[in-house]
Order: C-alpha cells, then structure tokens, then sequence
C-alpha cells in the first residue's frame, strides 16, 4: 500500500469542495433544507423574546388570558420548530443517498479501470474500507455537519446580536469566552485530522487482515495458525483501539473547554443580571429573554467540537477516496524505464526478422509478434534491470508456441503484457501487425481470452462464470462446447447443475475442476488469440491426457502462446520458445531443443519448474 500522505498541511476546507461535483446535482434540495433548518432554529431563538413579553406583560399584570395566549405563542413555536427541523431531514435523506450511490459507483468503476501494476500496490482492505467506511462517513457529513456548521453559526450570530440588543454589558460578559473557544479549535482540528486519518488507515488494515483469514481459513485451519492470526489481530485492533481513544481524549478536551467556558460566562451574566434587576436598571422579563437566548445557544456552541471532529474524519474519507479516483487508468498514463525511452516506435537493430523502427500500426506479419520488448515492474528500484530485456519473437498466424524457462524468468510476465494487463517499458507488441497500443483495450480483450495458472471464479453460477469470456449474447450452446473442451462434464453433475453457485473464489470445487472452468472460460468465445499460464498444472494425468486431446482441436484454430513445465504441455504446441536472462535464448521444436539446448533439456528432465 502506499505511504500514508500527510495531513499536517492539508486545508479541510479545500480537501471537502472536492466533493462539490457530486453534490452539485442535488444542490437545490440541500440549499432548501439549510434554509429550512435556519429557520427552525432561529424559531427557537423567537421564544425567549415571548418570555420577556410574558414576564413583563401578563405575570406582571396579572393576567391569566394573556398567560394563556403566551403559552399557546410557545407551544406553537415549539411545533412549527420541530416540523421544520422534520422537514429538514426528509428533503436531505434521498438526495444524499443518490451522492453516496454515485460515489460508491465512481469508485468501483475507477477500480476496474486502474490497471494491475496498481492493485498489486494496494491492499485489498484498504479498498474496502473506502468504499464502506469512509463513503458512510461522507454521508454523515453531507447530512449533518455540513448543514449544521452554516446553520449554528448563523443561529450564534442572530442569537449574540438579540442580546447585544437587549442588553450591551451582559452581551459583552457573554461574548467572553469567544477567542480561546475559537484558539482551542484550531488546534484540535489540526491534531485531529492527524489522528483521525491514522485511525481509517487502521481500519483498512485491520479489514485486510479479515479478509485475508476468511479467504484462507483452509491454510489458517490447516497448519493450525489461528493462533498468531488472532494476536495479529489482536495486535492492530489494539493499535486502532489507541487511537480511537487518542481522538475521543481530544474530542474530550475541546469540548470540555468548549462547554465550560460559556456556563461560567452565563453563571456571570446570571450574577450580573440579578444584581441589576434588584437595582432596578434591568427589567426581570429582560433578564429572561437574555437568560433564555443563552441557553438557547449552548446547543449551537457545544455541537462545534464534534461538528469540527465530523468535518476532519469526512476531510480524511475525502483525501482517501480521491487519492484512488485521482490514479490515473489504464490508457492515461505514459509507461517509460529509466534509459529506455519512449514505449512505442522503439526501433531495435537486433530484432531478427523485423523492420527496426517501424512505426505503430505497419504491417510487420501475421500473428503475435514481439519485437525488442522490455519490461520492468512501475515499483520497481530506479535502475534496476529490466525483468524482460528485449525480448523478439513472432508466434505466426494459426501457430501454437510453447514458452518455457526456470522459476522468475519472467513468463508469466510476459503472457500479461498481450492482454495490456501490464504495459511494455520498451518496444511493442502487434496482433497481426497491429500495435495493441493503437487498439482499445476493449477490443483487445475480445480477440485475445486469457486462463491463468491460479484460476479465479466468482461468486456466481458455473455457467455465468464460463460464459463472462464470452460475448454478450452467448448461451448454452456455447456453453456446452466450452465445457466439452475443457473436460468440465463434472459441471452438469453438481446439484442444480451449469446453475449451482461455486461460492466465493470457488472454493467449493477441487483446484483441477477450478482450473477447467477457467480454461473454458478462456475458450467459449473462440477467442482469435490465446494465452495460457500452464492450464494443466492442477489436472490428474487421466484428466490431463483428455483436456489435451479436446485443446488440441481448440489450438488448430487460434493462435496461442502456452506456458508450460511438463513435455506433455509442452508437446500441445507447434514450437518451443526458451525465455532465460530476460532474453528468447532459442527457438525451436521440442525435439530440436532437447537436442541442442543444455538448459532446455535440464528444464524438460522432469524436475517441476514453478513460474512467477
């Protein structure tokens, strides 16, 4: 995941417009429920001055209808109050989902155009946790601190000038504690927002932790570590356990400050009033109404601390979100190696029958061709060597070329820079003379289907999961012949057949009968081109033997590049590349390598090579 960025400089302010794009389509209904809010609340100040009317008027005159039509004055007031603040909050409830709704969506769009240099960065609970939490967040938020910050202060405002005017020298007592409340909360809000973006960094990692030992309760289960999973997981939620209770003695502190100071300030103006009555220079129905004011204020005021504390962990949602939706996706960025100049129109003098420097989209030949290609790992150390260093070979049209080498020879790598899953550092990559940089990746990845060596299935059916490498459109039919090549018949034997659920990373089914969905996923399309990461590695030797005998029908009509460790892969192609050093060392038959390769023959001698 990458380091945390810091808070200490960041504006709240600044950080929040950023959500002013979402917000602006529901603009109107939020402004109205401000505006509705203000009034309830400057209806509440409204009551103190009809106590004043009532104290110096009717209970001083003694008179009973006119105590009766004060108190009717109050309760309607009280209503109208409450109604309006009822108000306030269905206009606020379906607009503020939609923002949430549509945040939520952008980010998981964003996700699945980022490209796989970026999630293999991040941890998956990291994600997570801005999708859920951090999203929750923004729309408390928008629903509460946003409205309530304009509509306290406003109502602070209206309710000081109301005791100014009744009464300069209480006003004044009262206005006292202004500077340090306001000093206090500036510096809460900057050691809160340090604390609060330390705190949702936790929860993600925390998240990731969950996630990680439910998805591999198998492994946790079976060398008995559930143990050190749970002080793992003891260990970070007593750390988010620390912080938490950092915030809440921060929390605790300014509103400590924020609470006492304005009841001594009131306990004063208490003093001083009642003083001033009994001299006769106030009038006990004035002393009310101010009394009544402040207490009406002290809702405004004491809410600043937690508003304040809302406001930063929203400012903080809002940084995480973004430092996500502001990655740049796959197609708007500009992939280069230190010393290796610009990714494509890269001429090479050494590409063996090749046009060196020929220009993107010029025919070079049929098939998949690689011409000087040379890749290196976005993290990786400045100046490191390239994983792949111009790397030259052409699979010709209708051909299946094995591509064999040790363990971190870069094969896998090399399969997952057709498909753009990664971007070249140098050189290209052309389909039938095409750079696959000039294609939109959509197109791409309908000519060319994928099955990897650790398959993936959804949380779906065994029919939506092969059918998602087709087009749309495809059914049974298409099904069916996928399910027949790769050997997959056990499909129409679970219980609700193509139809069954295979749960989460389809950890129900065996790791052979996984491997066989993915590789009829990768053929149900009858893709023109097909890369393989050893699709047979999980398959017995009987079921092996079968799944070869059906690809081999598959591969007479593609053009395919197949990893492969064992010669009974190996022999499914028409011709064996040796990638060693980064480099193509040989290219030739099967035969012909074992023959004339040393390496070639001790990788093929029956010791299991894995791959990176």
């Amino acid at each position: 995941m990458p380091t945390t960025h810091a808070t200490a400089d960041r504006s709240a302010v600044r950080t929040l417009l950023r959500l002013w794009p979402y917000v602006r389509p529901v603009r109107a209904r939020l402004c109205t429920a401000a505006v509705v809010a203000v009034v309830a609340s400057c209806t509440g100040l409204v009551i103190p001055l009809v106590l004043k009317w009532l104290v110096d008027g009717p209970v001083a005159h003694r008179d009973p209808a006119g105590v009766w039509r004060g108190a009717l004055y109050l309760l309607l007031l009280g209503i109208a109050e409450a109604v309006l603040f009822g108000v306030r909050r269905w206009l606020v409830a379906r607009p503020l989902s939609h923002v949430e709704a549509e945040m939520r969506a952008g980010l998981y769009r964003r996700l699945q155009r980022l490209p796989v240099a970026f999630h293999d960065r991040w941890a998956s609970g990291q994600l997570l946790s801005r999708g859920t939490t951090d999203l929750m967040l923004l729309r408390m938020f928008l629903a509460f601190p946003l409205t309530f910050l304009l509509v306290n202060g406003v109502t602070i405002l209206v309710g000081v000038v109301i005791m100014l005017v009744q009464d300069w020298l209480l006003g004044l007592v009262i206005l006292g504690p202004a500077v340090p409340v306001m000093w206090t909360c500036a510096v809460f809000e900057r050691r809160y927002a340090q604390v609060a973006r330390r705190a949702q960094d936790q929860v993600g990692d925390l998240t990731t932790v969950v996630e990680e030992s439910v998805l591999g309760i198998r492994v946790v289960k079976g060398f008995g570590r559930h143990r050190s999973q749970a002080r793992a997981f003891r260990e970070l939620a007593g750390r988010l356990r620390g912080t938490e209770l950092r915030k809440a003695r921060l929390l605790a502190t300014i509103w400590g400050v924020i609470v006492a100071l304005p009841e001594v300030a009131i306990g004063a103006a208490l003093v001083l009033g009642a003083v001033r009555v009994a001299d006769g220079e106030l009038s006990a129905g004035t002393l009310v109404a101010f009394l009544g004011t402040a207490l009406a204020l002290r809702w405004p005021v004491d809410s600043i601390g937690f508003l304040l504390a809302m406001s930063q962990e929203a400012a903080t949602a809002t940084e995480r979100y973004f430092e996500v939706t502001d990655e740049a996706p796959e197609g708007e960025r500009t992939v280069s190696g230190a010393g290796d100049g610009p990714r494509t129109g890269t001429g090479t003098g050494d590409r063996p029958g090749t046009g060196a420097g020929s220009g993107a989209g010029v025919v070079t030949g049929s098939g998949i061709r690689f011409e000087g290609v040379r890749f290196r790992y976005p993290d990786a150390p400045p100046g490191s060597p390239p994983l792949l260093d111009r790397v030259d070979l052409h699979i010709r049209s209708g051909e299946s070329m094995a591509l064999v080498g040790a363990t971190g020879s870069g094969k896998t790598t090399l399969t997952a820079l057709v498909p753009r899953l990664y971007e070249v550092t140098a050189g290209r990559i052309t389909l039938n003379g095409v750079d696959i940089t000039d294609m939109p990746r959509e197109e791409l990845r309908s000519r060319v289907a994928v099955a990897f060596e650790e398959p993936t299935l959804f949380s779906a059916s065994v029919g939506e999961n092969v059918l998602m490498g087709a087009p749309d459109g495809a059914g049974k039919p298409e099904l069916d012949r996928a399910i027949a090549i790769a050997r997959a018949d056990f499909a129409y034997t679970l219980p609700q057949g193509t139809d069954t659920r295979v749960g989460e990373q389809g950890l129900s089914l065996s790791g052979g009968q996984r491997q066989r969905l993915a590789l009829a996923r990768a053929v149900v399309g009858r893709p023109e081109f097909l890369v393989l990461d050893d699709p047979l590695s999980a398959l017995d030797v009987h079921t092996e033997a079968a799944v070869e005998a059906a690809l081999r029908r598959v591969l007479a009509d593609t053009t395919a590049l197949i990893v492969a460790h064992r010669p009974s892969t190996v022999l499914l192609a028409d011709r064996v590349a040796l990638l060693s050093g980064g480099r193509i060392a040989a290219v030739g038959t099967h035969r012909q390598l074992l023959r004339d390769n040393a390496e070639y023959a001790h990788l093929m001698s029956g010791e299991r090579e894995d791959h990176r």
